[in-house]
């Protein structure tokens, strides 16, 4: 069952005039939360915004002892809820809903894990990295963004041994254009024997196309849906998304608890 707190700010790092990831005093959810999985916030009390949003859940933070003690989120200030987020404060009260929806299913070590992250689609995979590397499982981030200044946490995933393939829109990191085209490569260029697992996040054209590229080569993949949710539960259908189901038909389902990982190829793009 998800947990309803009160979460105090334990802190609030700016990445850029518009990023940042605050980090909530949440032990219950960091201890229940799995990679891919998601909460409901609302930084200030009253109507407006009169809803929570939904944030994946970015890392799990730990106390001096190794327990679960925190998570924190990754936010791009673009309205009221998220410009809430960037003002924060320590000791600052966030109602904090989680752990939601249905987290990635995750390969053992002999299969690579390949995520592939659009902007603020790198939200899930610092937690999905960690995990990764405890399961002894090698893994590349395929990160693209329109600038450099908007590829974060590099050294934190190369501390987890991930190899980084990074790409922009105005060419000033990595290769000029869209993460699918090396994605497209490296893929052609894999052995069809060698198993990988892809993982995306990212808005959805990316994810489309990401999900493309992988059904080109035969390669299994998970999306992580950046659908608009009003409550995150189920209740006001909000986050539907088409999906085929195992009759072959396309249902209409809730993505915040059919997914938001899905199977790329269930999908209706």
């Amino acid at each position: 069952m998800p947990i309803d707190v009160s979460a105090a700010v334990v802190s609030n790092r700016p990445l850029s005039a518009d990023y940042n990831v605050v980090a909530l005093a949440a032990p219950a959810i960091a201890a229940a939360a799995a990679p891919g999985q998601f909460v409901m916030v609302k930084a200030a009390p009253g109507l407006d915004p009169l809803l929570r949003r939904p944030f994946s859940v970015f890392e799990v933070l730990r106390d001096s002892g190794g327990a679960p003690s925190a998570v924190s989120i990754l936010s791009k200030r673009i309205g009221r809820s998220t410009a809430q987020l960037y003002d924060l404060r320590p000791g600052d009260r966030v109602a904090c809903l989680g752990p939601l929806g249905r987290p990635f299913a995750l390969v053992d070590a002999g299969t690579e894990a390949w995520m592939v992250a659009g902007g603020v689609g790198l939200a899930p995979f610092m937690t999905l990295a960690e995990t990764l590397r405890a399961r002894g499982v090698a893994a590349t981030l395929f990160y693209g963004a329109r600038a450099a200044g908007e590829l974060f946490y590099l050294d934190a995933f190369r501390s987890l041994g991930v190899d980084l393939v990074l790409s922009t829109e105005d060419g000033s990191r990595g290769e000029r254009g869209r993460i699918t085209a090396p994605l497209d490569r490296r893929l052609a260029a894999r052995a069809a024997a060698a198993p990988v697992m892809l993982y995306a996040c990212g808005p959805e054209g990316m994810l489309a196309a990401t999900a493309k590229v992988a059904a080109a080569h035969g390669r299994p993949c998970q999306v992580s849906v950046e659908r608009i949710m009003g409550c995150g539960l189920g209740g006001c259908y909000s986050c539907v998304i088409p999906v085929r189901g195992d009759d072959g038909r396309f249902h209409h389902v809730r993505s915040c608890i059919a997914g938001p990982v899905l199977m790329a190829d269930r999908v209706r793009w």
